[in-house]
């Protein structure tokens, strides 16, 4: 009865694993108490793109996206570039080249990303070899 009860405990709560998937578009997710972290990256155009969907808030318009690294190796990287969805819920980034955020997020133990004066926390443990996975992304070609 006690294994069961601690078995249910262990599914009783969503993961929030960094989690890298290889298909013809690789992703690269984490999922947080605030938002909702999803990386692509589509080499047949080359194009990465960065989606935080906050949960229990939305975004509120300004005009530089950034997101700090802290830890080992320390760097806060910034864009105007970004876009809000209509509802002001998920932030997106895209660009041809994804070097520093993966660098800041495969080397850090720590990500702040920033929109005006709202901030989210990425706590980035475990997600060293998941970026690792999604870097190497060889995608699965269509049958």
């Amino acid at each position: 009865m006690r294994i069961s009860f601690v078995f249910g405990l262990l599914f009783a709560f969503p993961a929030h694993a960094w989690e890298a998937a290889i298909g013809t578009i690789c992703t690269l997710s984490h999922d947080t108490a605030q938002a909702e972290v999803v990386l692509t990256y589509d080499p047949s155009r080359p194009l990465y793109s960065i989606t935080l969907t906050r949960k229990d808030a939305t975004w509120s318009p300004a005009p530089i996206f950034g997101m700090a690294f802290a830890d080992r190796v320390p760097n806060t990287i910034t864009t105007p570039m970004h876009q809000l969805s209509d509802d002001n819920r998920a932030l997106t980034v895209t660009d041809r080249g994804f070097g520093n955020v993966l660098d800041g997020l495969q080397f850090n133990d720590q990500a702040i990303a920033f929109l005006g004066d709202q901030a989210i926390s990425i706590d980035l443990d475990g997600a060293a070899p998941e970026v690792q996975a999604f870097r190497e992304c060889r995608p699965i070609p269509l049958a």
